[in-house]
């Protein structure tokens, strides 16, 4: 091969290993597009960060829903965006992944805007909700933390106050051990503002009290284990203040403020028209207009929590949605362990039997492991299937009587890292049927409110879930380990070192019909001489 051809291969197989990809997010205030390269090994270049002001949060919450105006100026930006995306060599959906946050989520036209960006642009919109804010937090966290040993190991209060919401997660060596939304967001408060038609004089007095109504919810909120706080000012609004405060974060992962620093400049902001904050700091007007708000919430909590310091980093959102993509199964790994972290925690809530509870988990993740070439059912359904396996007993806090429904209640009223209310709803159904009734969607409405693959889903882990409960039907979990077979039809268990199955028996004949209908198999429950290998 000549030099040139060595040379010419060498480039094709960098560019091979080189994705380009963009992230939109549709904000309270502007559209934010994120342009990177993902390499070999889930390396993330940043490229162009793009952003245009459009005013979806004035609309959203103030007439709950967007004006045709607001709708065209976003198909506008979106197919600037698209053009640069093909600058780019971003021309396939799977290099694309687009959000719309509260402001969409509120507005009762969405559905609008989201086909008109689609049938201009071909880009798909998912509309988040507040338990995919916190996920995606969580993901950019994560990037923030392996470049920070302090944030790894110690208590970390990760908080981002956007336009229409403020999002508060509580990390404590890396595990969520609290997350919640809060309709505190800083457009939200300068609509609260003008609707009072206070002076300028009492403003900061007006919204000081609003503030601190919600600053007070969340002290009380976080779990007293806390200690030692670090407070984790994740927005745009704190990376301004930062850059004007000296810190470089274009060179580093983040920046430390000491409070007394920073409580001068939000005073200072506070105190400034947003014209004069335009045209000292050449912000958009939007942004202008609510800064003061959002920097008054942060110092409002720095001084609630008695922190000395704000650390700012130069993350976002747009950093969780890339995190998403590099990982493409973020089933796998630490978010399905946090999802699983707060199935238990919830489980000790409603004082479930631990016990029972984790050895129908661990037989569920068997039954899901070797029934893989009939169900092939995702990594998702996994972690889905063992969640609903912790909880399938918490309705028992309420009663025993008909305790399946009252888990399902519990389940899909409750929230859980991470989780969508589609996730919920799914893990609650498989809860409902793992005794009694098989689904049914004539008769029962919240499995019939699912789409079709959700409900072959649903059917399939609840057959598991079924038979992981027959074989710990005595609750004494004598049924530690078998093997199987398929046999003529048949599903066969063979379980070692138990002389007597009469009971799991007895419980499979009751249970097991859901089972032989989605997998085509009836059970056998076999005596085992020996161990299986």
């Amino acid at each position: 091969m000549s030099p040139k051809e060595t040379a010419e291969s060498a480039k094709a197989s960098a560019t091979a290993t080189v994705n380009p990809v963009a992230v939109i997010d549709i904000g309270t205030l502007a559209i934010r597009m994120q342009l990177a390269e993902i390499r070999a090994g889930g390396e993330v270049r940043l490229l162009d960060l793009l952003q245009k002001a459009v005013p979806l949060g004035k609309d959203s919450f103030t007439r709950n829903r967007l004006q045709q105006s607001t709708i065209q100026q976003c198909v506008e930006i979106f197919t600037g965006f698209h053009r640069v995306m093909q600058e780019h060599g971003i021309t396939r959906p799977d290099q694309v992944l687009a959000v719309a946050t509260s402001a969409v989520r509120e507005a009762v036209n969405r559905d609008t805007l989201l086909d008109r960006i689609y049938t201009a642009t071909g880009i798909t919109v998912r509309v988040i909700d507040e338990a995919e804010e916190n996920r995606l937090m969580y993901l950019a966290f994560q990037g923030l933390a392996a470049a920070d040993p302090e944030l790894k190991t110690g208590d970390a209060l990760v908080i981002e106050i956007g336009g229409g919401s403020t999002e508060v997660l509580l990390i404590q060596q890396e595990r969520v051990v609290f997350s919640e939304t809060y309709k505190l967001g800083s457009l939200r408060m300068r609509e609260t503002l003008e609707a009072c038609h206070a002076p300028a004089e009492r403003a900061r007095s007006i919204l000081t009290q609003h503030i601190e109504r919600t600053v007070e919810a969340i002290r009380r909120s976080v779990p007293a284990t806390a200690k030692n706080l670090q407070l984790v000012a994740m927005s745009g609004d704190t990376r301004f203040a930062a850059a004007q405060l000296g810190a470089d974060l274009a060179t580093a992962p983040c920046a430390r403020l000491d409070i007394k620093s920073f409580a001068a400049f939000a005073d200072k902001t506070i105190a400034t028209t947003p014209e004069r904050l335009v045209k000292r700091h050449k912000l958009p007007y939007q942004e202008a207009e609510t800064v003061g708000a959002s920097l008054l919430t942060y110092l409002l909590l720095a001084r609630a929590f008695k922190v000395e310091a704000l650390i700012v980093p130069r993350i976002s959102l747009r950093d969780g949605l890339l995190r998403e993509m590099v990982t493409r199964d973020l089933w796998v790994g630490a978010f399905g362990e946090q999802v699983l972290h707060a199935a238990w925690t919830l489980a000790r809530k409603y004082q479930v039997d631990k016990q029972h509870a984790r050895q129908v988990a661990d037989l569920c993740a068997r039954l899901f492991t070797e029934l893989q070439p009939e169900h092939r059912m995702e990594r998702r359904h996994f972690i889905l299937l063992q969640a609903a396996a912790i909880l399938h007993e918490v309705g028992g806090f309420v009663s025993n009587r008909s305790h399946h429904k009252h888990s399902m209640y519990l389940i899909a009223n409750s929230d859980l890292f991470g989780l969508t209310r589609e996730d919920l709803a799914i893990i609650a159904l498989v809860a409902r049927y793992h005794r009694r009734a098989v689904p049914n969607a004539a008769t029962h409405v919240e499995y019939a409110a699912l789409d079709r693959d959700s409900r072959v889903a649903v059917s399939k882990m609840a057959a598991l879930l079924r038979v992981a409960d027959a074989l710990d039907r005595s609750h004494i979990q004598q049924v530690r380990d078998f093997a199987c077979t398929r046999e003529r039809g048949q599903f066969v268990l063979g379980v070692p070192n138990v002389e007597d199955l009469t009971l799991e028996r007895l419980a499979l004949r009751e249970k097991g019909n859901l089972f032989e209908e989605m997998y085509g198999m009836s059970l056998l429950l076999r005596e085992a001489t020996s161990a299986p290998t």
